[in-house]
């Protein structure tokens, strides 16, 4: 398994594993080689017995992650599975290692961002943190986790408002609380805790199935003009006109 990183960093210390997403040039958006590196970061902290706690988190204190990179993406990503980008896999392995991972949020957390932040056992936002969807918005849509279970998250109608309405929300409080929660965990049987997550897990393990049926669907949706409108009008920096791709 590799651990030389370019898009990522990693970092262990007092039984803590921080991954922390390195792209600030745009706002620690992901690619295909992102989302590869960050799988093998949380395989190597996942399983490592030296790691209690996981902290997922973006390089510096403007974002988290703003989500895919759509630089990289037209029609498709530059990388593998279903959509060019294993993001599936690293959702499933976010929920299917058996240590609670904590999303650390100090600035920006949306699209793909937003997903990753919602799966995470636990998240944890400074007073500059501003939660969102653009999917809508960007041509894209994440048909599982960031959806069905955005649902039982923050309920069904406040799921819909930020899907469908594409608006940001701000949230609340960081650093010292972050070390604080890791602290407490690390206390605590991690035995007992992988039992925990297992269980949680366990309800709504068939979003996952959901999720994979999604995904084909949304492979086939980034090929339409439709879709592809959404990445040109971000990269000409103009207002998408989704509507005259269907005529």
């Amino acid at each position: 398994m590799s651990t030389t990183f370019t898009d990522i960093l990693y970092a262990e210390h007092q039984g803590v594993a921080t991954i922390t997403i390195n792209r600030p040039r745009v706002l620690n958006a992901f690619r295909a080689h992102t989302v590869e590196e960050l799988i093998q970061a949380f395989l190597k902290a996942g399983w490592s017995k030296a790691v209690g706690v996981i902290v997922l988190t973006g390089v510096g204190d403007r974002a988290f992650s703003t989500g895919g990179d759509q630089s990289a993406h037209d029609g498709n990503y530059d990388g593998r599975g279903t959509n060019g980008m294993p993001i599936e896999e690293l959702q499933s392995l976010i929920r299917d290692v058996p240590k609670p991972v904590i999303a650390r949020v100090p600035g920006y957390a949306i699209g793909g961002g937003n997903v990753l932040a919602t799966i995470c056992d636990l998240t944890i936002a400074s007073d500059k943190a501003i939660f969102g969807q653009v999917g809508p918005r960007m041509g894209s849509v994440d048909p599982g986790f960031g959806t069905a279970y955005l649902a039982r998250v923050v309920g069904e109608k406040k799921a819909r408002e930020i899907w469908y309405l594409c608006r940001r929300y701000t949230h609340e409080q960081l650093d010292a609380e972050v070390a604080r929660w890791c602290g407490e965990l690390m206390d605590k049987s991690p035995t007992a805790l992988a039992i925990a997550k297992r269980s949680f897990n366990a309800d709504s393990e068939n979003i996952r199935g959901i999720g994979a049926l999604g995904m084909q669907a949304l492979a086939l949706y980034y090929q339409t003009e439709e879709s592809k409108e959404g990445a040109r009008a971000f990269r000409e920096k103009r207002k998408p006109d989704f509507r005259a791709k269907l005529a």
